[in-house]
């Protein structure tokens, strides 16, 4: 297990380093003129050359990559001061570092993430199971419309019905808000209730689909079917034999959705107005600020590297002959 973990680490280094690369040189070392963009309009050209120098754009592109990569690693030095590692630049619009306002930003949008997850794993996932279990009832045939049904839906066509009914018209719930869990955990949680659930309504519908198709293929397994075979209750055999092996594809699957639910993230911050990675992506595109944008994508990049790291693990657990592959 310890080999298959280091493996995977060092295939991660090794794509991380690739996408920070071609994100140098795509912005960087790219047709636009850089210390244009951090000067802003109407800039003289002696300023022009002033940025050039501080921002070492005057060096060969070897030396700026240098310069560019090792300061993510061990931090680097800027004429307004030293920029602590991992240092993914200063923002040419509030002359904040890069990853500072990352950081202020990543907990409400972390937040959605696990709330989101939290909801349409638990809902979705037991919908299903129980669709499986009750196969070809009244209860299978509802949890498969409504899934059905629900997977129509977008979150900026949902996330507008939502605030309208709950927020505007009624005034049952006041404007979504980002609270840190460590200062009110229950108004972290009603604050952020509505986008969360906006967000996990489309995969739980989902995952119903996928728990329940994957049960009911497990069930059919031959390794099911002799422990019927054996006597065994059709509870023990459900939850023993077929649950576990039904977890496998969606496991896989979860990975991937954590990613589209980062994704997802933006849509639901522009549509609830709240301040996350998302906007920040926004902000920095529309601002032309490239340091910002270069680093919400590297940063972007690392955590969905370190989340299938990590389903790789759980997925390894699971299916222990993925081990050896």
């Amino acid at each position: 297990m310890l080999q298959f973990i280091i493996r995977r680490l060092l295939g991660a280094a090794l794509t991380l380093f690739l996408i920070g690369a071609v994100t140098f040189f795509l912005f960087v070392a790219g047709p636009s003129d850089y210390a244009s963009l951090a000067c802003g309009k109407d800039c003289s050209p002696t300023r022009i050359g002033e940025i050039r120098e501080a921002l070492g754009l005057n060096l060969p592109i070897a030396s700026q990559f240098w310069q560019f990569m090792s300061g993510i690693v061990m931090g680097r030095d800027y004429p307004t001061g030293h920029c602590d590692a991992p240092c993914l630049g200063v923002s040419f619009y509030s002359g904040d570092l890069v990853w500072d306002t990352i950081m202020d930003r990543f907990p409400l949008t972390l937040s959605l993430t696990i709330g989101g997850l939290a909801i349409f794993l638990v809902v979705g996932l037991g919908t299903g199971l129980l669709a499986a279990w009750k196969r070809g009832t009244a209860v299978d045939k509802i949890a498969s419309g409504a899934s059905m049904v629900l997977s129509s839906f977008q979150i900026y066509f949902l996330g507008p019905i939502v605030l309208t009914i709950f927020v505007y018209s009624t005034g049952w719930m006041e404007n979504p808000k980002y609270v840190p869990f460590t200062e009110d955990p229950v108004g972290w949680l009603v604050g952020l209730s509505l986008p969360m659930i906006v967000m996990a309504t489309i995969f739980t519908a989902q995952y119903t689909r996928m728990a329940r198709s994957s049960m009911i293929e497990q069930l059919q397994e031959e390794h099911v079917r002799t422990a019927r075979a054996k006597g065994l209750s059709q509870r023990y055999v459900f939850f023993r034999y077929a649950w576990r092996g039904s977890l496998i594809p969606i496991v896989t699957i979860i990975g991937i959705d954590i990613s589209a639910l980062l994704g997802g993230g933006v849509v639901t911050e522009l549509t609830f107005s709240l301040q996350g990675i998302g906007q920040l992506a926004v902000m920095g595109a529309t601002q032309k600020d490239l340091p910002l944008t270069m680093g919400v994508m590297l940063f972007g990049a690392f955590f969905i590297l370190l989340v299938n790291i990590l389903t790789d693990i759980v997925y390894a657990y699971i299916d222990p002959r993925v081990r050896l592959s």
